[in-house]
């Protein structure tokens, strides 16, 4: 027992002598205290300590509340609870899981059984790293199987329309997310779904959020999109919509109508409660004509950037985030791509990226930064990308990052 840290727990200093006796001819460093002692001790002021010998007389709850002190200032302390006369009392202590010490307090007795307490301790301590190692390399591996099941979700390929290109950045912050991105073809390929959108909280359930909505959302304007294409058919290719003086086809704004206001009503009449929703950016772009109509749900307003030199020009919410008003109505947005222009869609994973400082990269600079970049498509992804990791530097990520970069490549030039 040579050089074993030893305190004795007790009130009133009750503490057989032949206890004490016993310890100090083997060696041992002894302390005595009260609980009081050692629980209102100053931070750091709780020395190290290899044994906790309790008295039997103490509530186990004291015993474990001065056990857990001493062991986050310093080693686990192995806990033995101890009685001359009331042997009784014992039972509380070793439910609670503690070991006991009995009289006759020998030395050689008190040395073998300390040891064979701390040798069982010390077991008890390494099977519970075991179980917690195997129960954390189980989670990780259902997280990697989640983010399986969550890459599955987004589109493998983009489409890929005469003269367009589209490009795309998702970063995770952690294994799963809840961003996500679509692109997806319409009305017999005359439309283009742009969707970008950001479930609230990050983790399992904003993925599992993300996994719902994104389901809806394709499906009810693919169906949509078909019933629209027969309605069209039926009366004209010349039908539009007539709304704030821009003529937007009408096999464009109904699939977008329906999926983005069936969506909301689905997850405020079933989910409301789980408290999730999404911010989202959900355009259907006309290849041919560049028309773009679009729905901004509460998300950050995506920037069309003009091949001209022109302002750039943001696409502003038109309606709140989907999943937190029943039955809300949403307006349509409407713009018009030209030749070499670029629409750039994105999360707030990129606006509030924060420097080492805690600063955010904000809107301003990424507006900046944006019409700065030489290039557009994955050239203005790639200047986005180096902007945003000169700006955070060694900080850690703290939220998902997902870019879009819609590019109509101008003409080439007839030599």
């Amino acid at each position: 027992m040579s050089q074993t840290k030893v305190l004795i727990l007790a009130e009133h200093d009750r503490v057989p002598g032949e206890l004490l006796e016993a310890l100090d001819s083997l060696e041992a460093e002894v302390r005595v205290r009260t609980p009081g002692a050692v629980l209102t001790a100053a931070p750091g002021q709780a020395e190290g300590t290899d044994v906790l010998l309790a008295g039997a007389g103490l509530s186990p709850a004291t015993v474990r509340a001065v056990a857990r002190r001493l062991g986050d200032e310093g080693p686990q302390p192995t806990v033995v609870a101890f009685a001359d006369h009331d042997l009784h009392l014992l039972g509380s202590h070793i439910h609670a899981g503690a070991d006991y010490l009995v009289p006759p307090f020998y030395p050689e007795l008190v040395r073998a059984r300390l040891r064979d307490c701390h040798e069982r301790a010390e077991f008890s301590r390494t099977m519970e790293d075991v179980t917690a190692h195997a129960e954390l390399l189980s989670y990780e591996r259902e997280l990697e199987i989640g983010r399986e099941i969550q890459l599955g979700f987004l589109p493998d390929s983009l489409p890929s329309p005469d003269d367009w290109d589209i490009n795309v950045r998702f970063r995770p912050a952690r294994t799963v997310a809840g961003d996500f991105y679509d692109v997806f073809e319409l009305v017999n390929r005359r439309r283009l779904a742009l969707v970008v959108a950001d479930v609230c909280d990050k983790g399992v359930g904003a993925a599992l959020f993300m996994a719902l909505i994104r389901s809806l959302l394709r499906h009810t304007a693919e169906q949509s999109g078909l019933q629209s294409l027969i309605a069209a058919d039926l009366l004209s290719e010349e039908t539009v919509w007539a709304e704030q003086s821009r003529a937007i086809p009408v096999v464009g704004a109904t699939p977008l109508l329906n999926a983005v206001a069936g969506t909301n009503n689905y997850l405020t009449r079933n989910h409301i409660r789980q408290g999730y929703f999404a911010t989202m950016f959900f355009g259907v772009l006309d290849p041919l004509s560049g028309n773009l109509v679009y729905i901004n749900g509460g998300h950050n307003p995506p920037v069309l950037v003009s091949g001209s030199g022109a302002e750039p020009v943001l696409l502003e919410p038109t309606g709140p985030a989907v999943g937190v008003i029943p039955d809300v109505s949403f307006s349509l947005g409407y713009a018009q791509l030209s030749p070499g222009d670029t629409l750039f869609i994105y999360t707030d994973g990129v606006t509030e990226a924060r420097s080492a400082s805690g600063e955010f990269f904000g809107e301003d600079l990424m507006v900046d930064q944006l019409t700065e970049a030489a290039g557009r498509g994955e050239e203005l992804l790639d200047h986005m990308d180096g902007a945003l990791g000169a700006f955070v530097g060694a900080a850690d990520q703290s939220d998902d990052i997902t870019m879009m970069a819609v590019h109509w490549r101008p003409a080439e030039p007839t030599r």
